[in-house]
C-alpha cells in the first residue's frame, strides 16, 4: 500500500529516532571503567625519595609537604624480631653501618637487632641536611603515614627471608588501627614480588587488598586474581594491551584487577602509562608525575 508524502516523512523520523535511542541504550554500549575520567593515582615511591632519603620519616613528610596521599615503603625484620622500613636487604647502601660496625659484612639486615640499627645515619648519604635521619620500625613509620592522613602501600622485601613475616606485619596492622573498616577500603594495600606471600597475606586477612609486583603472562592473570587485587608491573613492559587484559579480569573482591606502574620518574613517561590506563603510578618524584597527569 503507498504512503503518503506526510505520512511516509513522520515514519521515515520516528525509525530513525527509535535507531538512535538504541544506539544510546546501556544494553547496546562498550562496556567501560566507572573511573574512565579519573586520572591515575600518584604514589610518593619510598616516600618522595627522589627529594629525601628513601623509606625515612623525612621522606614521608616530604610526600605531605608536596600533596601527595599515598607512600610506599619496604619492609623487613631485624635478629631480634623487630619490623623496619628499609628497601635493601643489606644496610650499607643507605646507611653508616660499615663505618659502625666495620667487622660485620656484608650487613645484611637480619643480622642486626633494632637497637643497632636505630644507632645509624640514614640521611647522610643522601644529603648533609639529613644527617642523623634514622631507619624507622614499622610502628613509628605507621605512627607518622597515620599524623600526615596519608595511606600506605607496603611492601613485604624478601619475605622468603623472614618466615612468618605476613603474620607479624598483620598484628602490627591490627596493634596500630591499621585493619579496620576505613583503611581496608581505602586507605591500605600489601604488595609483593613474591606471590607466595601475597597468597598468604589474603588468607589471612582475605579483607586486606594486595598487590602482586610484577608482570604475569596474559593467560595466567586469572590464576593471580585469585589472591591479588593489584598487578603492579614495572612501566618498561605497560602497554595497553596489557593493561586492558589486567582490567578485563576480576579479583578476589569482585571488582576488575588494577595496575600500579613503577618506578616513573620523568613527565614523557608517566604521559605514556597514563595513556595506556594504568590506575596508578609510582614514582621517587611525585611531583614531576602529578603535574604531568594530575592524579
Amino acid at each position: 500500500m503507498l504512503m503518503r508524502p506526510a505520512v511516509a516523512a513522520t515514519t521515515g523520523a520516528l525509525l530513525g529516532m527509535s535507531a538512535l535511542i538504541l544506539s544510546a541504550s546501556p544494553s547496546h554500549a562498550a562496556p567501560q571503567r566507572a573511573d574512565k575520567t579519573e586520572p591515575p593515582t600518584t604514589v610518593a615511591h619510598r616516600g618522595a625519595s627522589g627529594h629525601a632519603p628513601e623509606n625515612t620519616l623525612a621522606a614521608v613528610d616530604k610526600a605531605r609537604k608536596l600533596g601527595i596521599s599515598w607512600v610506599e615503603n619496604d619492609v623487613q625484620r631485624t635478629k631480634d624480631g623487630k619490623l623496619v622500613v628499609m628497601h635493601d636487604t643489606t644496610l650499607d647502601r643507605t646507611t653508616n653501618a660499615e663505618k659502625v660496625f666495620p667487622d660485620r659484612s656484608p650487613w645484611n639486615v637480619s643480622d642486626f637487632t633494632a637497637k643497632e640499627i636505630a644507632k645509624l645515619d640514614a640521611g647522610s648519604w643522601f644529603s648533609e641536611s639529613y644527617q642523623n635521619q634514622k631507619v624507622p620500625t614499622l610502628d613509628q613509620y605507621l605512627d607518622r603515614v597515620t599524623r600526615n592522613g596519608q595511606k600506605l602501600l607496603m611492601e613485604l622485601k624478601a619475605p622468603e627471608l623472614y618466615p612468618g613475616i605476613e603474620a607479624q606485619v598483620l598484628k602490627e596492622l591490627t596493634k596500630k588501627g591499621w585493619l579496620d573498616g576505613r583503611h581496608l577500603k581505602s586507605k591500605l594495600v600489601v604488595q609483593s614480588f613474591n606471590a607466595d606471600s601475597v597468597k598468604k597475606i589474603h588468607g589471612l586477612k582475605p579483607a586486606l587488598k594486595t598487590g602482586f609486583l610484577g608482570n604475569p603472562p596474559k593467560n595466567e592473570l586469572k590464576t593471580y586474581a585469585g589472591f591479588a587485587d593489584q598487578i603492579n608491573p614495572k612501566y618498561t613492559t605497560v602497554s595497553k594491551e596489557y593493561v586492558d587484559a589486567i582490567h578485563s579480569v576480576k579479583g578476589p573482591h569482585g571488582k576488575p584487577l588494577e595496575t600500579y606502574a613503577w618506578t616513573v620518574n620523568d613527565a614523557a613517561t608517566a604521559r605514556k602509562v597514563a595513556d595506556a590506563g594504568v590506575d596508578g603510578i609510582i614514582s621517587n618524584y611525585p611531583d614531576v608525575v602529578r603535574q604531568e597527569t594530575g592524579g
